[in-house]
């Protein structure tokens, strides 16, 4: 078994730039949990067929995959259809993480980058758990620099968040995320090698 790095986060805090420094490092493989999420919701995936049975075919895209900003709509007004949507998503993804952690050298380092990697059961694969932060106001900047949100829909996202306060008691890293990418990556490289002489 690899050795696993979880990286988690509220949205937009930066962990693809701390999972990408980390490759730098050398890590071997970074396993994006919304990068699985994109391809369980593409048309005639049974994730995407679980979806629409849980929320109606209103949720579906022209092409017959999941609509994500149709789905948020639904999910992050609701923190039960929010639940609904997990019991759904999170065993597959569970499943496609094991798959993904196959193809890293038995003493390779992999990351798995996840906003719901405590909430979702990919914690007990890791043997180091980092939280990625920064202030709101640099979430809510960059989310709507990235997207097509409307400033209303981001804050939706933003208070559907897991509590940070919550999370720190978890986790075994934090890495503070609203400084200069410099001073990320000074962050990132100390924790590296705490993790690498443990």
């Amino acid at each position: 078994m690899p050795r696993v790095i979880g990286l988690t986060g509220n949205i937009a805090c930066g962990k693809t730039t701390v999972g990408h420094m980390l490759l730098e490092l050398g890590a071997e493989r970074y396993i994006d949990a919304d990068a699985i999420v994109h391809h369980l919701y593409d048309g005639g995936q049974p994730v995407a067929k679980q979806v629409v049975k849980a929320f109606g075919p209103i949720i579906l895209a022209a092409d017959g995959s999941i609509d994500r900003k149709a789905l948020g709509a639904r999910v992050f007004q609701d923190a039960e259809a929010m639940r609904c949507l997990e019991r759904i998503v999170h065993p597959a993804v569970a499943i496609a993480v094991m798959n993904e952690l196959t193809a890293v050298s038995e003493n390779g380092i992999a990351i798995i980058d996840a906003v719901k990697l405590l909430e979702g059961g990919s914690a007990k694969l890791c043997r180091s758990k980092w939280l990625v932060v920064c202030s709101e106001e640099q979430e809510l900047a960059r989310l709507l620099a990235r997207s097509s949100m409307t400033k209303q829909e981001a804050l939706a996202r933003l208070h559907a968040q897991p509590s940070i306060s919550a999370r720190l008691p978890l986790v075994d890293e934090v890495i503070d995320n609203s400084g200069s990418l410099e001073q990320t990556r000074r962050q990132v490289i100390r924790a590296f090698e705490r993790f690498c002489t443990c």
